[in-house]
């Protein structure tokens, strides 16, 4: 029998949650799913139940995920070194086709399985699908070059890619279908090569083209964080732009806060930046008030 007091807290959970339901039921959701959240079991599994419910209640999930660690142990198994330039991996032909085993396979079904354990219908795809993400070669200039300056080099990644056109076809059947779409972030170029694209951006690009209520990303981090370390939320476009100016965002959280402006420039109503280290993080992020990362606004 439920306690008084623990039964209190649960139908207070239960009241905040509901004006949430009802204004995102029948939007569409996007989440990024990687870092530790990918890797730790019980995350893993809170992750899952989570997409199942915000599906059962009325909202349309589309996960796209990761996979840079799964990827480097194949390859080093297989005896094979990965070079970085601005954190992308080197990518050719021989890792393009590790690339595609794990993200396409190895990881993309352990996704599709685990939310189907918790209940829920999930379909695996990668951007050759019905030609969901049409993709063009990156062509990387170093970070040391600065805007307005010609660029004498630029580095050839392989297979890297950036996103050229999402066709949602595939996607808005699946979900008027009830179904889960889980994408790896795969696409096919022109010239009918594969490309390996950075999850943050295909997650984006995808928010946009459907108009998305919100795109989540998760990290492994709180969020945005100021110069003494604390949380910043509710953030405008203008209020990023003077952080990133400024110092107080950098490294790797400039092309993800990137990623989130962008969406937003693109038509996302939201973005957050969350902590996928917390249990039910995205639970908690749509349907609380207070949230567990960081919100992007326009």
């Amino acid at each position: 029998m439920i306690q008084k007091r623990k039964a209190s807290q649960i139908a207070d959970v239960l009241i905040e949650a509901l004006p949430y339901i009802r204004r995102f039921k029948g939007k569409t959701i996007v989440v990024k799913f990687g870092g530790n959240a990918m890797i730790d079991e019980k995350l893993k599994h809170s992750f899952a139940s989570d997409i199942v419910l915000m599906k059962l209640v009325g909202l349309n999930p589309i996960v796209v995920h990761g996979g840079g660690p799964q990827i480097g142990q194949l390859l080093a198994k297989l005896g094979k070194t990965s070079d970085f330039v601005d954190g992308m991996r080197i990518t050719d032909s021989e890792t393009m086709d590790v690339v595609e085993m794990v993200l396409g396979g190895l990881v993309n079904k352990e996704i599709v399985n685990l939310i189907n354990l918790h209940g829920g219908k999930a379909v695996g795809l990668t951007g050759k699908d019905g030609n969901l993400i049409k993709a063009k070669k990156l062509h990387l200039v170093p970070h040391e070059v600065l805007e307005g300056e010609v660029a004498h080099e630029i580095i050839d990644l392989g297979h890297v890619g950036e996103v050229s056109h999402i066709d949602a076809a595939v996607l808005d059947m699946l979900v008027d279908s009830d179904f889960i779409p889980v994408i790896a972030p795969i696409g096919v170029g022109e010239d009918g090569h594969s490309y390996n694209i950075n999850a943050d951006l295909v997650a984006g690009k995808i928010a946009e083209q459907l108009r998305a209520e919100k795109l989540i990303l998760l990290t492994n981090i709180p969020g945005i964080l100021d110069k003494q370390g604390t949380l910043l939320t509710g953030l405008s476009l203008q209020h990023t732009e003077d952080l990133i100016a400024d110092g107080t965002i950098s490294g790797g959280m400039i092309p993800k806060t990137r990623c989130g402006t962008d969406a937003i420039k693109g038509g996302v109503t939201s973005v957050h930046i969350i902590d996928g280290r917390v249990d039910h993080a995205v639970l908690l992020e749509l349907f609380t008030n207070q949230g567990v990362g960081t919100l992007l606004i326009n």
